[in-house]
């Protein structure tokens, strides 16, 4: 499949998936949501690929949703006839990945402006890096609409006063890459000409790891963060015992006790 809106490159187990659209401020389109539901799912199940890194062309990582391409019935941007089908029913994803369903890691290289639709990449990403340029809103309410799942979101993450304080300020006030970092939305801050190297030195740091055991990790998480204590920690011994019927599950102790570097085979 050839993109129109996005970039798609898979080396060093990497897929890189870059919005491409700069001279929009890579907002999100119909045809940019299809795109990258296929990009995700391309790279979700090629063996080769052993974590998605998302970033953007140009001064913007993602402006949002592309308001000229909200229809004047409100029924939002969905390819389909709307309620058509099952997704419409569930919270709108856009530019999301399919976090909730997949197994492999995501970092999301913040490279610029980041607000409405884009800050859910930084919200749902497992490791996030901004560029010391980027820059935080939430515009919902500036322009007539109510922030939904991303203030949700941004509510997971950010202490609640702030997550309120950037939703309803809007487009008039923004969060510095900095300011990011203190309070955790992102995990790192490197100058903007070194991002994509220093994405890319994480990811193969995550890659240097067992490739499944990186995945059911990241799944104990995700999964358990709405359960109770107890129950999330049973949740994710049982990730641990799949794990450890794997090849390597074995490799990796062997690899230890004979001081070489383990050979993953992803099985």
């Amino acid at each position: 499949m050839e993109f129109e809106t996005i970039q798609y490159h898979v080396a060093d187990r990497v897929a890189t998936i870059t919005f491409d659209r700069p001279d929009k401020l890579n907002a999100i389109t119909p045809e940019m949501i299809r795109e990258l539901g296929a990009a995700y799912a391309r790279a979700e199940a090629d063996d080769d690929v052993w974590l998605l890194l998302v970033t953007g062309n140009g001064r913007a990582f993602c402006a949002g949703a592309s308001v000229t391409d909200i229809p004047e019935d409100g029924k939002g941007i969905a390819p389909e006839p709307f309620l058509s089908v099952y997704g419409h029913w569930e919270a709108p994803q856009e530019a999301t990945p399919p976090f909730r369903t997949m197994a492999k890691p995501i970092i999301t290289a913040v490279n610029g402006l980041c607000c409405g639709a884009g800050l859910d990449l930084v919200t749902t990403s497992d490791i996030v890096i901004a560029a010391d340029t980027a820059e935080f809103f939430d515009p919902h309410v500036s322009i007539g609409l109510v922030s939904a799942r991303e203030s949700v979101r941004l509510a997971r993450v950010l202490p609640r006063t702030v997550a309120l304080r950037m939703a309803l300020t809007g487009r008039h006030e923004r969060m510095n890459a900095r300011r990011a970092y203190e309070l955790g939305l992102v995990s790192e801050v490197v100058p903007a000409a070194s991002l994509l190297e220093r994405a890319y030195e994480v990811a193969a740091l995550v890659n240097r790891n067992a490739p499944l055991a990186v995945r059911g990790t990241r799944l104990a998480i995700h999964k358990s963060l709405d359960l109770p204590m107890h129950e999330g920690e049973i949740l994710a011994e049982t990730y641990r015992e799949r794990v450890n019927l794997t090849e390597d599950a074995l490799e990796g102790p062997r690899a230890f006790v004979e001081k070489r570097d383990p050979k993953w085979q992803c099985r």
